[in-house]
């Protein structure tokens, strides 16, 4: 079997983008919940100075959410975490869809939205720059792979280490949007015709928000 023919290596489906701080303390708390219950954790925010607010933005492994799936991560998180106290006072619980224009944390998102726009910034700088901005090329050899505007060099074909990802999301355009709306589509399509069925209706780009929230309290 030639090279052309052999199979490609499966893509890792691991987080690489992790949180620090109180963030990473409430995705260490939230990871393993939200695995049992059949979704996987895309980030973690913490925001505010007084309101506080937890942001855990979630997704079937499919990449989808419904609005009744955010009700059942939020009543299935709440007691986990009032139980580990990570932050003191009254906070917010918000569960949200990852949103059209998602955040990019797997090195297997590189792959599934590859011929897509995204915004990449690095570490460190590359050739005096740590953003690019391109349509996404795949995720091959440990790399992802992005054609950049290069400015006067024009487009370039660009590879960063993962490790080198310091943030990485896709930019809404229209396209994006019409290829976000048909899988959602095609996702209801394939449940309807006989396989297994969320709770609710999928997202439409009207609810790509924060759909949950919740008042917690000490």
């Amino acid at each position: 079997m030639s090279n052309a023919d052999a199979p490609k290596s499966e893509v890792s489906t691991t987080r690489f983008m992790l949180e620090t701080g109180l963030a990473a303390e409430f995705a260490q708390l939230s990871e393993p919940v939200l695995v049992d219950m059949g979704y996987r954790l895309v980030r973690v925010s913490v925001s505010g100075a007084t309101d506080r607010i937890v942001q855990i933005m979630a997704e079937r492994p499919d990449g989808s959410i419904t609005v009744d799936d955010c009700e059942a991560i939020s009543k299935g998180l709440s007691p986990v975490l009032d139980v580990a106290d990570v932050l003191s006072g009254k906070y917010r619980l918000e569960i949200s869809s990852p949103g059209i224009d998602r955040p990019l944390v797997r090195p297997s998102d590189f792959e599934d939205w590859s011929g897509y726009e995204a915004k990449i910034e690095t570490k460190e700088p590359v050739d005096g720059r740590k953003r690019f901005k391109g349509e996404l090329e795949g995720f091959e050899d440990g790399e992802v792979r992005i054609a950049a505007d290069a400015g006067k060099l024009g487009i370039q074909h660009l590879g960063f280490p993962i490790s080198l990802i310091a943030d990485a999301k896709l930019v809404l355009t229209d396209d994006l949007i019409r290829e976000a709306l048909a899988r959602a589509k095609q996702r209801h399509s394939g449940r309807a015709g006989g396989m297994p069925a969320g709770d609710g209706a999928e997202l439409d780009e009207n609810d790509l928000e924060n759909v949950s929230n919740k008042d917690l309290e000490d």
